[in-house]
């Protein structure tokens, strides 16, 4: 067990210790350079907020906000990004009709859609979802559709040969599975850019959550709450990529591991 522990500050040692230089460095900085917590708070005033938050409970009702606002872009990105990805892919039809659509719709920044997402759902759950899912849909259709275009021909003619000759069939069996490296890329992607849309639709288009938070804090001049919740935006996006790429990696692309050094 001792080596085991030892074995582990050894291989975590470099983090931890860029963690705490790190630490130092913004507490120094706030105490004796700064000076002015409004400004930059200190290390020691974000845990003394953050601890209040805990007690109040805060955290855990605007943590859980946040992530129903999420999911409700990226299940709606991915119910309409994935489908359109792959028409576009397969069917050269679909793509001359649908691709002129999306090159003028995904220019225009999510937050350009918040005035509308206010009109149209009101300061709801649905509205700062809408924005999720317009920052997600554009990179998981577009890297579905190269996935799909790249297919190998030759996987293609192989199936037909075997007696898979229904369009459905294809794509179900030789084309998806093929595109789904590129569509779980796309999909970490988007999740990064919606999580980042996350913050601007509760800051705008909402009255809850860790974004909102930040933006009702501001206001109130608690600069020590405002960075205590951007820090939990960090460790919750954090997560939900870690948690994406552990389980993406052991199950969907398990049969991918070994193909690169």
């Amino acid at each position: 067990m001792n080596i085991n522990f030892i074995k582990t500050i050894k291989d975590n040692g470099i983090e931890v210790l860029s963690l705490i230089v790190a630490i130092a460095i913004w507490q120094l900085a706030a105490d004796l350079i700064v000076q002015n917590k409004f400004k930059l708070p200190s290390f020691y005033d974000v845990i003394i907020s953050f601890a209040a938050i805990v007690k109040s409970g805060l955290i855990f009702t605007d943590t859980l906000t946040s992530l129903i606002h999420f999911s409700i872009g990226i299940i709606a990105a991915f119910v309409i990004g994935i489908p359109l990805g792959i028409a576009m892919g397969w069917f050269k039809e679909a793509n001359r009709a649908i691709d002129p659509i999306i090159e003028i719709l995904r220019p225009i920044p999510p937050i350009a859609w918040i005035p509308f997402a206010i009109i149209w759902f009101g300061l709801t759950r649905q509205a700062a979802g809408f924005v999720v899912f317009v920052g997600m849909v554009f990179p998981i259709i577009i890297n579905t559709y190269t996935g799909f275009k790249n297919v190998p021909k030759v996987y293609v003619e192989a199936a037909r040969v075997l007696g898979c000759t229904r369009n459905l069939d294809l794509i179900r069996f030789i084309a998806i599975p093929s595109a789904m490296p590129s569509i779980v890329a796309g999909i970490r992607i988007a999740m990064g850019v919606g999580w980042m849309c996350l913050v601007a639709a509760e800051m705008f288009g909402s009255n809850s959550g860790l974004g909102y938070e930040i933006w009702h804090n501001y206001y109130m001049h608690r600069m020590d709450f405002v960075l205590v919740y951007m820090l939990l935006l960090g460790f919750v996006g954090l997560l939900i990529d870690r948690f994406f790429r552990y389980y993406v990696d052991a199950k969907l692309l398990r049969w991918t591991s070994g193909t690169v050094v």
